[in-house]
């Protein structure tokens, strides 16, 4: 009777560790459009990227967490551009603060070496891209990857995220899946 009964816990203990250890699934959805302004006033719509394989960072400019992403954003930028990867970096701020990152973009992108694009988003404008409510607690940096087609394909952060995403290999390993799925570099074939 002793031996079922250990056999039954540890069953019911495999069960539910199995059940925590499933990868969470990102429901493929179209990405909403997206404005990001640059330090120069310039804005650029996120559809403009469509054919390549998008990673957006919504980051916070004091935050070492964020910077260590950026740069990891920039290294698989300078290594999978060529084939189509644009990774692109919005500043938004902090909840509850009158500080303001958008003048701190130059510098981030000089200290950095940044060869891809970083604008500024207002918190709103990102909370609505997120689908966020105001009640959800803000994990950052959140991590979009938005693949060749314009569909959102896997997130950090909020609900249902991984944050493997902000781990190199993990978010290399996906992005060269990505990029192996086919489609336009946005260069013309010959």
């Amino acid at each position: 009777m002793r031996r079922q009964k250990i056999t039954s816990i540890f069953l019911i203990m495999a069960f539910v560790t199995s059940v925590f250890a499933l990868p969470t699934v990102t429901v493929l959805r179209k990405s909403p459009e997206f404005a990001i302004a640059d330090s120069s006033g310039r804005t650029t719509q996120l559809s403009s990227f469509k054919g390549k394989v998008v990673v957006m960072e919504f980051l916070f400019v004091k935050s070492q967490h964020c910077m260590r992403v950026a740069a990891t954003l920039n290294k698989l930028n300078a290594e999978l551009g060529p084939r189509g990867f644009q990774p692109v970096g919005i500043v938004f701020d902090p909840p509850n603060t009158a500080e303001t990152g958008e003048q701190l973009l130059p510098v981030v992108v000089n200290s950095l070496k940044l060869t891809y694009p970083l604008g500024y988003a207002s918190k709103n404008d990102v909370d609505n891209y997120l689908g966020r409510n105001g009640n959800e607690v803000l994990n950052i940096p959140q991590v979009v990857v938005i693949d060749r087609a314009g569909m959102i394909r896997a997130t950090s952060g909020g609900r249902g995220g991984d944050p493997a995403l902000e781990d190199e290999n993990s978010l290399r390993t996906l992005i060269n899946g990505l990029l192996n799925e086919g489609g336009s570099t946005g260069a013309k074939k010959k």
